[in-house]
């Protein structure tokens, strides 16, 4: 069986369009982020709804609400404003509905839907109000700042992460993880199969969350479940459970918008949220997003906790990279930072881990 995957294996120097991510650029958080509309205090104009299946806290100003979107002439606050949206999604009560006209794929035994198909779907009639993949192709770039942030790839470093969680078997047995910025959600559904006691799946795009994320951790827990089936147990075990969760859905949840809206919607829970894990690949291009990312990972880190984390060693064009984050993470004096490995096959790639200072070092 053949598989057409959206990633690359052993990149190199020659492919800078990729490796600069002036348009590549995976889970872009804008500088606005560290605007002063992050620095109010918590619950500070915070509206909150219900659907059947997506439930919002908005922390926007009624200014920006009026306005219509376009980008090219909005003011970097009020974008920052609009971008300032959690949004909790809840996986549809009949589950197969969110694999209807999917095509699922597999590597490394794990499950995902294909990326490919998924854009064709969207571009037909996106429901949507993003509007991700139409807009991509007109601007013909793979990242609009503010609009899309590069969910619908799956990045090398990712499997780097993968793989080294499963070769050094690290213990995720029992523990609250978060997959931050996750995409397809890779990191956090191996975590599942890690017997992990819950997931959290965060990424910037509702519609990433919707048509990429949701359904591959429903494929996993559904393919999971029935592996040992006989065919016609199969056929009649899966119309059955369609009409309810799968099992490993009760310890997931999945949310969308931007990284400090996300922490401070976090925070806001009773008693407030902390994870043992926090998996991340790819988040640490662009200097200008340390704070926002530091800060989740100073608020929502469990005192014991470590976070894991996947990255080329520099980005091009970007200026991020290893050497530039270590040092944002040693002025804070808030975690140490650890190599774990190095891959210099390529353009060179590390795995990171980040823990509190009141671990030892």
């Amino acid at each position: 069986m053949s598989f057409q995957f959206n990633f690359t294996i052993g990149e190199t120097e020659s492919r800078s369009a990729e490796c600069e991510l002036h348009e590549d650029s995976p889970n872009l958080i804008n500088k606005e982020e560290n605007s002063e509309a992050n620095k109010l205090p918590l619950g500070d104009e915070v509206q909150t709804g219900t659907t059947d299946n997506v439930k919002e806290t908005e922390l926007m100003t009624s200014s920006c609400k009026t306005n219509t979107f376009n980008s090219g002439n909005r003011s970097h606050d009020c974008l920052a404003e609009e971008k300032a949206l959690a949004t909790e999604h809840k996986p549809p009560e009949d589950v197969s509905k969110a694999l209807e006209n999917k095509i699922v794929e597999s590597i490394s035994g794990l499950h995902f839907v294909n990326v490919s198909v998924v854009e064709m779907t969207l571009s037909e009639g996106d429901s949507y109000s993003e509007n991700i993949v139409n807009r991509t192709v007109t601007s013909k770039s793979d990242l609009i700042s503010g609009v899309y942030e590069g969910g619908m790839k799956i990045w090398e470093c990712t499997f780097d992460l993968i793989k080294y969680l499963e070769d050094h078997d690290i213990d995720l047995e029992g523990k609250s993880v978060l997959d931050l910025g996750c995409g397809a959600g890779l990191l956090g559904i191996l975590a599942l199969k890690r017997k992990a006691k819950e997931v959290h799946f965060q990424d910037y795009n509702s519609t990433v969350i919707g048509e990429i994320t949701l359904p591959n951790a429903l494929a996993n827990c559904d393919i999971d479940e029935f592996s040992e089936c006989s065919e016609e147990e199969h056929s009649l075990k899966r119309q059955r459970k369609s009409k309810s969760k799968a099992g490993l859905l009760s310890k997931c949840r999945f949310f969308s918008g931007e990284w400090s809206q996300f922490m401070r919607l976090m925070q806001n829970e009773v008693p407030p949220k902390k994870y043992d894990i926090i998996l991340t690949s790819e988040t640490i291009y662009n200097p200008d997003y340390y704070n926002a990312l530091h800060d989740v990972f100073q608020n929502l880190l469990a005192k014991n906790g470590t976070v894991y984390l996947a990255t080329k060693s520099h980005y091009f064009g970007v200026g991020g990279g290893v050497h530039v984050f270590e040092t944002f993470v040693k002025k804070k004096e808030v975690f140490c930072i650890k190599t774990l490995k190095v891959y210099d096959d390529g353009l060179q790639r590390q795995l990171l881990s980040l823990f509190h200072e009141n671990k030892v070092c």
